[in-house]
Formats: structure tokens, sequence, C-alpha cells
């Protein structure tokens, strides 16, 4: 299949995905534009996070979860069966604003990824606010890449990806790669990403059925503290793009982060790197994390696996 193209899918919305915005639009919203007022509501969550990780999230039988340690941080390999490229990786930055969420509550989304690149995931728990600033985060997304080319793996076999926050660190980190001419990895995958910190008033913000507008834009501001908010390694949209390997960016078209995530894939491609952009309608913020009760989630899965198997189709032919 071909790289850089615009995806919109088509498959009728499943009656799943109609039910779970509207309890989204119901629950989650309201609540989170009631609770994100506050410095307080950070720091409930990240006390919070930490007994997130004793509730089980169990992958299914054939999927194996081995905690690793490493640095001011950890993580954790995730392996959807045998029979593995171990020469290469996934490494995935989980979502939640930056100062929740972790790789537990990620692991519908990286057992399926391992599947579909055909790779271990390794999960990377890395550092968040409060106690800790965008810039420690990037610390540690540079960090555990140097971890796996230490280890052996050729930087053309490994893979970032990761969803909101998380799609924003995956942005973050190829910037930095390149600005410090390090080795690039394959290709990145974006769920959702967050990619502009500035203070500026977004689309949808009545039709996203998840995500406050005005409270994204509130969170961007506790984050972007003493810095300059244009900066590209704080507003990936910003970036010159120019050296970095194919993106695949996954969107739902009533999100209030689709516009950004549009303007990355337009400066992406500016800068003459190919990019799948995918633009599904009507799915929540990071909706392949539902795959468990989406069908549109499980086949934006399979999407990924076409995208993972046409970089590598394209580095065999270049060799």
């Amino acid at each position: 299949m071909p790289i850089d193209r615009d995806v919109f899918p088509d498959y009728p919305l499943s009656w799943q995905a109609r039910a779970l915005n509207g309890l989204l639009r119901g629950t989650l919203k309201p609540a989170s534009s009631l609770l994100l007022r506050h410095r307080v509501a950070i720091d409930a969550a990240a006390r919070l996070r930490g007994l997130g990780r004793l509730v089980p999230v169990r992958p299914p039988p054939h999927v194996s979860v081995a905690r690793e340690e490493f640095g001011a941080c950890g993580g954790e390999w995730v392996r959807a069966g045998r029979g593995l490229d171990e020469g290469g990786a996934v490494l995935y930055f989980h979502g939640g604003g930056y100062f929740s969420c972790s790789p537990r509550t990620h692991r519908p989304i990286t057992w399926r990824l391992s599947a579909a690149a055909g790779r271990p995931v390794l999960a990377l728990d890395y550092r968040q606010g409060p106690a800790h600033r965008l810039a420690g985060s990037l610390a540690d997304a540079m960090g555990a890449y140097d971890l796996l080319l230490a280890g052996g793996r050729d930087p053309g076999g490994v893979l970032l990806a990761g969803d909101s926050a998380g799609g924003h660190l995956v942005l973050a980190a190829l910037l930095a790669l390149r600005d410090a001419g390090r080795p690039m990895p394959a290709a990145a995958i974006c769920l959702s990403p967050w990619a502009d910190l500035t203070d500026f008033v977004r689309a949808n913000g009545w039709r996203d059925p998840l995500l406050p507008e005005g409270r994204v834009r509130w969170l961007a501001r506790q984050w972007t503290l003493g810095l300059d908010p244009s900066d590209p390694l704080v507003s990936p949209v910003n970036g010159d793009y120019t050296g970095l390997p194919p993106l695949m960016i996954v969107t739902g078209s009533t999100e209030v982060l689709r516009d950004e995530a549009r303007r990355v894939a337009l400066k992406a491609r500016a800068g003459g790197v190919p990019v799948d952009y995918e633009e599904w309608p009507r799915m929540p913020h990071v909706f392949p994390i539902l795959a468990d009760v989406l069908p549109e989630a499980r086949l934006a899965f399979r999407h990924m696996a076409a995208f993972v198997e046409a970089v590598s189709d394209g580095r065999r032919s270049v060799r």
C-alpha cells in the first residue's frame, strides 16, 4: 500500500460506537470539565496513578508481560505470542495528559500493537507531572531508545508509537533525535497526538464526546509554565520535519485534537516525510484503546499492521 495518503474510513458506524459516545458524553466529559480546574486535581490523579498499578489489566493468555527497570524510570515488555521479530521493537509512550495512566492501563493497545507490528513492545513508564516537567519525560524517552540500540537492535527495526500525550512525546523525541544527529527509527505511529500546547481555541469543542476543549487548554498551561509554548519540543506541530521517518497519524473526526493532527501531517509532508493520515468518523479520543468493545478500533489495528508492512517493504526495496 502507499504510505503517503489520506484515509477517511467509511465503515458504517457501529452500534457500540454510538452507545459509547453517548456514555462518554454523559459521564467522563462532564467529570473532566468539573475536576480539571485546579492543580489539586492533578496531584490527586498522580497519587491514584500509583494505586492503579495494583489493578489487574490482564491481556489474553498468549500475551506475556515482563517488567523492565532502567535509568530514572521503567517499563514493561509486551509480547503477543511467539515468532516475533526480536531484532526489532516498538517503543510505546502511553497517554494520560502527562499526569495519569501507565503502561498497565494501555495494555489493550500495546499487546495488539505487538501483534500488528510483529515485534515486542517496550511500554515506557516515563516520569510525569506534577513532580516532573516535559523535559524529564523526553529524557526518559531518549534513554529508552538508547537502551534498545545498546541492546543490539537495529534502529531500522525499531518503531516509536504513542497516544495523546504519548503521541506528543513521540513527535518531540523524533525531533530531538534528528537534531542530535542520532540514528532514526524506521517509522512512528501517533494515535490522537496532542501536538500543540500553545493557548489557542480548538474546533470540535462541542462535538468531542470525551475531551473538554477548555480543559485541554488549561492543562497545556500547567505544563508550559516557564517555557516557550511555541518551541517545537513543547509544541511539535511547529517543528521542521525534514529527515524524519514515515509517520502514521490516527485521529477521530470529532476530536478536539483532530486539527493539530492534521497540521502535523501537513508539516511533515512539507518536510518530505511520507504520512499515512487516518481520520475515522465520529471516533472518540484514542479509540484504539477500546478495541475490546469497538469493532472500528480492531479494524484500526489492521490498518497499523498494513502501515508497518508497507514501511518494511519500502526499506527492503532500497537495500
